[in-house]
């Protein structure tokens, strides 16, 4: 076949092949895509806030058999700006009432904390541990920025006397030292940590030891803690043997801290063991002061030797006795009046329900011993049953 034959052939089967796709298409169902498409929100929009191309008109789908419009539900509009609804928290569960605190006798033992910023921590934890205890008070009398150094800011060799008049304690407990590491002023000024510093100090001490002890009351002197500082820590050290030593001079009692705010090397800790043995956070991030578990656990060391010096008063269940106290007795409005009552004869065996009395006559139980008792007194043993492995008696038709 010449090519112009098979170019004219070719052209004739494309040009068919055309036109039955033009009809194909025609003869499907129109449907909801083939509608003008949205345009979308390009950069240039979102940055410089163009129009919003939005459907207005619900998405319609036709039927491919029959062509018939299958109705659908308009699309719910989305809006973007009104936030989701917060999704309902569960109700916070009340705190049990705290009790009233209970009435304190007045004849309740005193317990007096003075010193600094630790021995304010120890008293208001004192307060917290007998505040069901009505036969215990507490008093703190602290200064945070006071000493034995700074007499110009808080005389405590000058007021402590006064203040011991006042509260009349059972007991005095002293916590201070942590802001004595400066100079002294006696006559003379005194660097920190000079053997002329170390006499005055303790001078100053003893004075304090021999202020509470001459009045014939029981001293418990806290020591200080372990400090994060090198330095502060082994200043510490050497304060608190002079604490001890002072102390022990006068006939009071040195509580001993340390181990319980260091490791087992003997090391600063920040974490360590609460009261109930479990692992919490001891100390302030600044490596000084205590956390709420840390203050519990410096009060609890003064709390064990204050129960010996306290006794029985320092137990919950001890009750205030007065006239609002007292069961009725449904005594006559009339003093005068004599109730009746019937006279009971002292001589009468019948009402216990025997005929002597105790001791009288022995019982035949404390005639007779018991096995042990005639092996241990007497040597005896009573003979064993027969057929017993321990029967060696030799039966006589044997």
């Amino acid at each position: 076949m010449p090519v112009g034959t098979m170019e004219k052939s070719l052209v004739r089967r494309v040009g068919c092949g055309v036109l039955v796709a033009v009809l194909m298409v025609g003869s499907f169902p129109v449907t909801a895509d083939a509608q003008e498409p949205v345009r979308r929100r390009n950069l240039f929009d979102l940055l410089f806030g163009g129009p919003r191309y939005e459907r207005e008109e619900p998405p319609v789908r036709y039927n491919r058999r029959n062509g018939s419009i299958i109705e659908m539900a308009p699309r719910r509009e989305r809006n973007r700006g009104a936030a989701r609804p917060a999704a309902p928290r569960p109700p916070i569960p009340l705190a049990p009432p705290k009790p009233d605190p209970v009435a304190k006798l007045e004849k309740a033992r005193k317990i007096l904390v003075v010193g600094d910023f630790f021995a304010g921590s120890i008293g208001g934890e004192l307060e917290t541990t007998f505040e069901a205890s009505p036969g215990v008070a507490v008093f703190t009398r602290s200064d945070g920025s006071s000493g034995l150094v700074r007499d110009d800011h808080y005389d405590w060799l000058k007021e402590l006397p006064g203040i011991i008049d006042e509260a009349k304690p059972a007991i005095v407990v002293v916590m201070i030292g942590a802001n004595d590491r400066q100079q002294m002023t006696s006559g003379a000024k005194e660097k920190f940590a000079t053997d002329a510093w170390f006499g005055e100090y303790r001078r100053r001490v003893t004075e304090v030891t021999r202020i509470v002890t001459s009045r014939k009351l029981p001293l418990l002197w806290v020591g200080l803690p372990s400090f994060q500082s090198p330095s502060m820590m082994a200043d510490a050290v050497k304060l608190n043997a002079i604490y001890r030593s002072r102390t022990e001079e006068v006939g009071g009692e040195f509580v001993d801290i340390w181990d319980g705010f260091v490791d087992e090397d003997g090391k600063f800790i920040l974490t360590g063991s609460d009261v109930n043995g479990q692992q919490v956070r001891l100390r302030g991030a600044d490596g000084i002061t205590f956390t709420a578990a840390g203050k519990q656990k410096l009060a609890f060391y003064v709390e064990k030797l204050a129960r010996r010096h306290l006794g029985d008063m320092a137990s919950p269940e001890l009750v205030n006795i007065g006239p609002g106290t007292l069961p009725d007795l449904n005594l006559p409005a009339d003093p005068n009046k004599v109730l009746p009552a019937l006279p009971i004869s002292l001589s009468d065996p019948d009402l216990d329900g025997g005929k002597e009395l105790l001791g009288a006559i022995p019982s035949t139980s404390a005639l007779s011993q018991s096995p042990r008792e005639k092996l241990v007194k007497r040597g005896e043993m009573d003979p064993p049953p027969t057929g017993r492995i321990d029967n060696y008696k030799i039966s006589k038709t044997q």
